[in-house]
């Protein structure tokens, strides 16, 4: 077992205790501008002292484990609590300013559906200054799957759409088994599992599934589920719903497949040929992204529907949510000193072996740039 997967092995020994914090010692971090292949933190020379709150994206949990436990062995003093509870829990919580910044997988919202929008609430929180959205962990969202003997699934975006609205039910539909010749199928009923929470990860999941559906899907992107199945909390839930369920599928973040040994679809993205869920494929799916905020606001438009050859199309960007300004000063010196390592070269090597992509070169310069701008 690798030290990475020995050190993420240790952090959910202790969260199961209900103590999330970590620590170590070792040295301080460099700037973020340095080069040096030790990575880089633009937390200044000296590391801050406190502890620092935050909640939200359960599908980031595995890398921001990873990133407190080394960012600890550089700042011994600084105590980082992350508590997995769900996108839409992470900015209630902090809007409610129940923690010092929230892990999101989709930007704040600015439109209101009832009462102030999420960015706006945000913005209170921040004493009238704008949240930031600050975009720092690549979590490609694998289609999962558990069926005896089926090594390898070819989906699309009509089937796929089809199997979690209801309309394909088992195995051995002819819609899969277009996509998939020459494989035996079961004709066993196909079990569904959703994210029971709000979550972010269905959010983008949905956005997927109607950007490339072909009008099979029919409810609205959103974080709350709307289509078939049976609800499980968290992305470790419904890892572990396929993983103890014979014929069953979910959509879940692509390192909580892996650490469960599901089966991992293909996807047809319309290119010609089906595209394996790897770093380098979710890569190439984000470089089609558009930019959606201004300034420091740094939200993406990810493209879903994208038939760019070898580009996996279901990825989520985990944004850490932080105040540009109105934390009291010794909160904006934490959060500034772990946002900071967190997207450095350093902090983003690490996340690559967890089955996350770590972020292009070009955004993680802009993620730094605003996290300085922090004050």
């Amino acid at each position: 077992m690798s030290v990475n997967r020995l050190l993420r092995v240790g952090t959910v020994a202790v969260a199961s205790l209900g103590v999330l914090a970590l620590s170590a010692c070792g040295s301080d971090p460099e700037p973020s501008g340095s080069s040096s292949p030790e990575g880089s933190s633009s937390a200044g020379a000296d590391c801050p002292q406190g502890t620092l709150n935050a909640e939200g994206s359960s599908a980031q949990k595995n890398a921001i484990e990873e990133v407190i436990a080394k960012y600890n062995e550089k700042c011994a003093d600084v105590t980082v609590n992350y508590n997995p509870t769900g996108s839409g829990a992470g900015i209630k919580q902090f809007t409610a300013a129940q923690v010092d910044f929230a892990g999101s997988d989709s930007a704040l919202k600015t439109e209101a559906s009832d009462g102030d929008s999420e960015a706006a609430a945000a913005a209170k929180r921040c004493q009238n200054n704008a949240a930031l959205n600050l975009p720092m962990v690549i979590g490609p969202v694998a289609i999962a799957y558990n069926v005896d003997d089926l090594d390898k699934l070819i989906l699309d975006g009509a089937t796929a759409a089809k199997i979690f609205q209801g309309a394909v039910k088992t195995w051995n539909a002819p819609e899969i088994a277009k996509l998939n010749p020459g494989v035996t199928l079961p004709s066993a009923p196909i079990s569904v599992f959703f994210r029971s929470d709000e979550s972010g990860t269905t959010e983008n999941f949905t956005k997927y599934l109607a950007a490339a559906g072909g009008g099979a899907w029919t409810g609205k992107p959103a974080k709350k589920w709307t289509g078939t199945g049976a609800g499980k909390e968290k992305s470790a839930g419904v890892a572990e719903g396929v993983k103890s369920t014979k014929n069953s599928i979910t959509y879940v973040e692509w390192s909580y497949a892996v650490d469960n040994k599901l089966g991992v679809a293909q996807i047809d993205n319309g290119s010609g040929t089906p595209v394996e869920l790897t770093a380098e494929t979710a890569g190439k799916a984000l470089a089609a992204a558009k930019p959606a905020g201004t300034g420091s606001d740094l939200s993406m438009k990810l493209d879903y529907a994208t038939k760019e050859a070898g580009a996996y199309p279901i990825i989520l960007v985990t944004y850490e949510i932080a105040c540009s300004k109105g934390l009291p000063a010794e909160k904006t010196a934490l959060v500034k000193s772990f946002l900071s390592y967190f997207s450095s070269t350093e902090g983003q090597s690490s996340l690559t072996e967890l089955n996350y992509a770590p972020l292009p070169d070009e955004i993680r310069t802009k993620v730094d740039a605003a996290i300085q701008s922090i004050s």
